[in-house]
C-alpha cells in the first residue's frame, strides 16, 4: 500500500496517520517514506516483515520522466498487481497500483485510467518495466501506438 502526498504537506510525523487515511495499516507494519523531487511529492508506503524495499511504484515514478513521449504512460505487471503511473508533459496524472491476476484485468486498468483521463491510446506509447509474452504484446499493439519492454533474455 503507498499513497503520495505533496512535498508542501508531508510531515513525517504523521506519515502513518496520512497512509491509514487511504489504506489498512497493521500495526506491525513499518511505514517508510521516499522523496519523489520530480513531482513534489512524498512516496508513503508500508512494509511488513524486515523488508525496506519501496514498492514497485517508486521505481516506476523514477523512471516516468525519461520516457519521451509528452503523454507518458509506465506500467509493471508482476506477481498479480499491475503497478502504472501516467503523465503527461512534466505533469504526473495517476500514479497506482491494481489486482490483475491476469493480463485481461490488467488492460482493463490500463485502458479505464486512460478513459478516465481522456488520453488516446492510438497516440501513446505503453512502456512496461519488464518483459511481455509476445501474446500480451500483440493484445496492447492493436490500441498503442507503440508498445515497449525489455527483451526476454
Amino acid at each position: 500500500m503507498f499513497t503520495l502526498v505533496p512535498e508542501g504537506f508531508f510531515d513525517p510525523a504523521a506519515a502513518r496517520e496520512a497512509l491509514a487515511e487511504v489504506a489498512p495499516v497493521a500495526e506491525s507494519d513499518k511505514v517508510l517514506f521516499k522523496q519523489i523531487p520530480q513531482f513534489g511529492a512524498v512516496l508513503i508506503y508500508n512494509v511488513s516483515g524486515g523488508a525496506d524495499t519501496p514498492p514497485e511504484i517508486f521505481d516506476i515514478l523514477q523512471e516516468l520522466p525519461s520516457c519521451s513521449e509528452y503523454n507518458k504512460l509506465l506500467c509493471s505487471w508482476r506477481d498479480g498487481e499491475l503497478s502504472m503511473a501516467v503523465g503527461q508533459g512534466r505533469s504526473l496524472l495517476l500514479a497506482n497500483s491494481y489486482k490483475a491476476p491476469d493480463f485481461t484485468t490488467a488492460q482493463y486498468f490500463i485502458f479505464l485510467a486512460l478513459k478516465s483521463l481522456q488520453l488516446n491510446p492510438e497516440v501513446t506509447t505503453i512502456r512496461f518495466r519488464h518483459p511481455l509474452s509476445a501474446e500480451n504484446e500483440m493484445a496492447l499493439y492493436r490500441y498503442f501506438k507503440a508498445v515497449e519492454s525489455p527483451s526476454v533474455l
